[in-house]
């Protein structure tokens, strides 16, 4: 079998296998805010137009709620934030950005969304206009109620560290930073159609809903590697590591459990190789448009949630300073 088609089938199979109340207004008026019990963070729900339904967000306030701040949009992977497989529940957002002047966001839901606007309503996934809702309709909402100051960050991990991209090439001067921590930004080479096919599958959905079949133009069109000259002038963050055990891969880390050890360590080793091939593809592209941008290449690491938050922890003070510019 050609190399390429050995590649495409371990990004099938690593994918596939690893992939593991409130008051609700419509987006014109000030989202009704509660908090869920940590005494910072606030639960918000909206209306969104473009999804035709309520959206769920965790909102962290900037250190001084009452004082402009800018907002750092956090998206999660392809599990979305299904059984505590998000932002919230796996990093301390609260305690990192405590005394920072910036208010944090973090969605609900998005599973094997690409955070994409969607050609037609999936019978699995619904209707996914993710594009629309966080470019178009949430930060208008979001800078209202929480005195933004009009500057905007967005990072993710795995999936979404593609779909920053996207949403960056999509809304241009959206977003003054984007952070990409393990992620496969080329989409619509045969190795990239295979990761995001293998994606959305692993949620039940169809990618021809999506971006119609593979030979469909709307795969380039939405494909931020091929877009890259859109980025110029937004501060990157790139990581991956190489898919071998690191520091956070021990049993300690994972409460002793040598199941989640072993998991971690075999699928999570074999995605974040192919995330290393992809980031060193990008750094690649970025260099030969002579685009800036931070690549982070750890020694080691595998595809886990203890190595994006590091991520954020290391980006953010470049992430600040754009977003005092």
């Amino acid at each position: 079998m050609p190399k390429g088609g050995r590649l495409r089938r371990a990004v099938l199979h690593a994918c596939c296998l690893a992939v593991p109340l409130l008051t609700t207004v419509p987006l014109a008026a000030p989202a009704a805010a509660e908090p869920p019990g940590d005494g910072r963070a606030q639960r918000v729900t909206v209306y969104s137009d473009a999804m035709r339904r309520d959206m769920g967000l965790t909102v962290f306030p900037a250190r001084d709620p009452d004082a402009p701040a800018p907002v750092l949009y956090l998206l999660n992977g392809a599990a979305g934030d299904i059984d505590e497989s998000g932002w919230t529940d796996r990093a301390d957002l609260a305690g990192f950005f405590a005394q920072e002047q910036v208010t944090v966001v973090v969605p609900d839901g998005g599973a094997g969304s690409y955070f994409a606007d969607w050609r037609v309503d999936d019978p699995a996934l619904g209707r996914q206009r993710w594009t629309t809702f966080l470019t178009a309709e949430l930060p208008a909402l979001i800078d209202r109620r929480f005195h933004g100051t009009g500057a905007a960050a967005v990072a993710g991990i795995s999936m979404a560290a593609a779909s920053v991209f996207q949403l960056a090439v999509a809304a241009p001067g959206r977003y003054r930073a984007v952070g990409s921590y393990s992620g496969c930004v080329r989409t619509s080479d045969p190795v990239g159609q295979a990761m995001v096919a293998a994606v959305v599958a692993r949620w039940r959905g169809n990618p021809v809903n999506m971006w119609g079949p593979f030979t469909d133009p709307a795969w380039a069109a939405n494909d931020a590697y091929l877009h890259a000259e859109k980025l110029r002038g937004v501060t990157l963050y790139v990581s991956a590591g190489t898919g071998a055990p690191g520091r956070f891969d021990t049993v300690e880390e994972l409460d002793g459990d040598p199941g989640k050890l072993a998991d971690q360590i075999t699928l999570g080793g074999a995605l974040e190789a192919i995330t290393a091939r992809c980031t060193h593809q990008l750094r690649d592209r970025l260099r030969q448009l002579d685009i800036p941008a931070t690549f982070d290449f750890r020694a080691t690491g595998t595809h886990s949630w203890k190595y994006w938050e590091q991520d954020l922890r290391t980006s953010w003070p470049l992430f600040r300073a754009a977003l005092r510019r």
